[in-house]
């Protein structure tokens, strides 16, 4: 019985005369495989990335911010290290992240609605949650309702 390729198996191997010859690695590489899906990954990533809900305050709250705010203004050439907490807003989706920036108040812009750190950080003042300091331990704070 004949196989049907008994009349080339034992020929030599092949050498181009056109084509120089492929190292194996490059050869492997041909199938190797491919990802099909790119960027699908970090989509996975970004949506199981959790992200917080802003939070609404009271009036009261608000006020009593407002009060802090004003103690920080009148007390600006004294450079008082305060730590405030406020929003930062996902880039990329609903919600964010509450942060805590401690560091000396720089300026307080009215006008654009922010608090100028020394360290040049920028916060929102619509975004402010919550300040706090050695500043306020020496000041009555009113109670508001």
């Amino acid at each position: 019985m004949t196989k049907a390729y008994d009349d080339i198996i034992y020929l030599p191997h092949h050498v181009s005369t056109a084509h120089p010859h492929m190292a194996s690695i490059d050869r492997a590489a041909q199938f190797s495989p491919f990802a099909a899906l790119t960027g699908y990954d970090a989509a996975i990533k970004e949506t199981e990335r959790l992200t917080e809900e802003r939070i609404e305050l009271d009036e009261s709250m608000k006020d009593a911010l407002s009060y802090k705010l004003q103690i920080i203004a009148d007390r600006l050439n004294e450079h008082p290290e305060i730590a405030i907490t406020y929003f930062l807003p996902d880039a990329k989706k609903n919600g964010g992240a509450y942060v805590t920036a401690v560091s000396s108040a720089k300026k307080i812009d009215g006008y654009e609605r922010v608090v100028v750190m020394t360290d040049g950080k920028v916060i929102p003042i619509d975004e402010i949650i919550s300040i706090d300091g050695p500043i306020f331990e020496t000041v009555v704070l009113p109670h508001l309702e």
